[in-house]
């Protein structure tokens, strides 16, 4: 405990090269996690280590991220990487007895009265070193040399922080570091506290798992991913938050890359007979390529969206996206259904100002179902069919985003047969693995032999796939 808390551990004469292999571990590390590092970048973050050093860890944490980060979006990623390959010189692998026969109890007790303290003063140093401890005392499990051997979970299950707001909010307001707070705001920032030092916690746990399984493998294992890369049905709440606020900038990056096709479309193919025609005054030599040009349309774009239990994350942020994208079409119309179908282009355009709002919103004011509430595509793709089939045309290219679990239902094949011979495309984005199509009431390989069906269960996939998919 007497290393500085802020420095990176450092093993008894370490060499240069040990740290070469860190700083590339945590570049690796971060190339696996979909962190676009270049050599040139590589390059750059060792000469800020040169230039750093090792004392103020904090320093060097900010130095890399400067140097290897191209977005805030990638900053979550690195923080759990860098704590990995760069840890904190404290507690042990194994220091803490780790064995659950003892009675911590007391232990635990003064723990937690540190804790409070430590809560109440804000004091990110201490509440560093209180997870470390914590960890040491209260996370130890097993004994065998193949065994992860620390759990957060276990240590915040024994140290309950959560427990403890009433008894900061008590300390706080006692040495009147509360003034200007209101009961509700003060309980808020002391929740902000505890929820970091939770993820201290995870951190430390984590930590001290790589030093005995392995950096690389626990880097690739038990780092959560960005908030692009996690799939949109098992999403917790604060990372569909997270997903909402990239939905501008995705579509910025979109709207560059469309126009840069159309550019390119409208310059037209080769016309092979008008080319070879005017290669006959130079010799059959093909000299000048004779154009096709294309009349610049934009396409008429429609999406009909699953909005019921977890697929409603994706469609909600499908919306969302497309919406931000709706000067790069002549007209867009969005559909929302569970087992009826309404049209809901117009609180999609008032949604871009509560995004968050936006999937409550429609499933108040549309009518998405009847006499029960569950999926029914059948029924809702019927529906379409007879009452908006005007909306599809011959420019028109329609996505349809749901799972294609129909609750043994009839799919209404035809229907989507119907629907397939109006548009231009028609495109099926389905937010399950691929391995699960087809399983208990999948119809998505008898929707797939009529339209185009791809997987799309991150918000990086469906960018590529939009991309790509949509007509220039």
């Amino acid at each position: 405990m007497s290393t500085p808390a802020e420095a990176p551990a450092e093993a008894p004469g370490s060499a240069p090269a040990d740290l070469a292999d860190r700083l590339t571990g945590l570049v690796g590390a971060l190339r696996a996690h979909g962190v676009r590092v270049g050599t040139g970048e590589t390059v750059d973050a060792g000469r800020a280590v040169t230039a750093l050093g090792l004392a103020d860890r904090e320093l060097l944490r900010e130095g890399l991220a400067a140097t290897l980060l191209h977005g805030t979006g990638q900053r979550a990623v690195f923080d759990q990487v860098f704590d990995l390959y760069f840890p904190r010189a404290v507690g042990g692998p194994g220091g803490g007895s780790g064995d659950p026969s003892g009675d911590p109890s007391d232990d635990r007790d003064e723990l937690r009265e540190r804790l409070a303290a430590a809560l109440a003063d804000d004091d990110t140093a201490l509440l560093r070193q209180l997870a470390a401890e914590a960890v040491d005392g209260l996370g130890g499990y097993g004994s065998s040399p193949g065994s992860d051997g620390w759990s957060s979970y276990q240590t915040l299950d024994r140290l309950r922080p959560q427990t403890l707001l009433a008894r900061v909010r008590a300390d706080v307001r006692g040495r009147g570091g509360g003034e200007g707070f209101a009961d509700r705001l003060l309980d808020d920032e002391i929740r902000r506290r505890i929820e970091a030092f939770r993820g201290m916690v995870a951190a430390e746990a984590r930590r001290r798992v790589a030093e005995r399984r392995g950096r690389d493998r626990i880097a690739r294992r038990a780092v959560a991913p960005s908030a692009d890369r996690v799939d949109f049905l098992s999403a917790g709440r604060e990372q569909l938050t997270e997903l909402r606020r990239t939905v501008q900038p995705l579509a910025r990056k979109l709207a560059t890359r469309l126009a840069a096709r159309r550019r390119r479309a409208a310059r037209g193919t080769i016309d092979l007979r008008r080319t070879l025609r005017g290669s006959l005054s130079t010799g059959g030599v093909p000299m000048r390529p004779v154009l096709r040009r294309r009349r610049p349309v934009r396409p008429e774009l429609v999406l009909l969206c699953d909005v019921s239990g977890s697929v409603s994350g994706f469609s909600d942020f499908t919306m969302l996206l497309v919406q931000a994208l709706h000067d790069q079409f002549s007209k867009v119309r969005v559909f929302a259904f569970v087992n009826r179908i309404d049209e809901v282009t117009g609180l999609l355009e008032h949604g871009r100002a509560d995004p968050e709002g936006l999937g409550a919103r429609i499933r108040a004011e549309a009518t998405l179902t009847g006499w029960h509430g569950s999926s029914d595509y059948g029924v809702a793709l019927g529906e379409f069919a007879e009452r908006y089939g005007a909306a599809v045309g011959p420019r028109t290219t329609v996505f349809v985003l749901g799972d294609a679990r129909t609750n043994n239902l009839d799919p209404n094949l035809a229907a989507v047969r119907r629907i397939a011979g109006q548009a231009r495309r028609v495109y099926w984005l389905n937010p399950e693995p691929l391995s699960l199509w087809g399983t208990g009431d999948s119809a998505a390989p008898d929707y797939a032999e009529l339209v185009e069906m791809h997987e799309c269960r991150t918000a990086r996939q469906l960018g590529g796939l939009i991309a790509r998919l949509l007509p220039v």
